[in-house]
């Protein structure tokens, strides 16, 4: 059974000076702008890049909420954050990393299980398998 979703993208005018907005078929975002300056230039609002690092913080977390329950351990908190870093090889912008940090409130747990489920939630979580060519990385710790 294959699960789908979807989302789109308009863009207007050229590289530098254009500008485009974002929406999803659930309504989630609809019309969030993006542009270069936004993108490359560090000025305020979204650009594809911290949108794939908001998808690989949800889907780690989910992932880890799984990994933890396999080990009968029960989050209270799973706190995650996604670095995507972006680098030019070659003159081109290439997406060659991402990192995970990790904090999760887990009433009695075993460190080593937890440290466990999180590798493993790291390497089946189906963003981190989309991402899989890139180097993704993880901090994970007990709060």
């Amino acid at each position: 059974m294959a699960i789908t979703n979807a989302a789109s993208a308009h863009w207007a005018g050229n590289l530098k000076a254009g500008a485009g907005t974002i929406a999803t078929r659930s309504g989630a975002l609809n019309g969030v702008s993006y542009d270069f300056r936004k993108r490359f230039e560090g000025a305020a609002g979204t650009n594809p890049e911290e949108l794939i690092g908001a998808a690989h913080a949800a889907c780690y977390s989910m992932a880890l909420s799984g990994q933890l329950e396999a080990a009968e351990m029960v989050a209270e908190a799973i706190d995650t954050t996604a670095t995507v870093t972006m680098e030019f090889i070659d003159g081109a912008p290439t997406v060659t990393k991402v990192h995970l940090d990790l904090t999760a409130v887990i009433p009695g747990a075993d460190p080593a299980a937890f440290q466990t489920a999180a590798a493993n939630a790291k390497a089946g979580c189906p963003i981190s398998r989309l991402l899989a060519a890139a180097e993704i990385t993880l901090d994970a710790k007990l709060g």
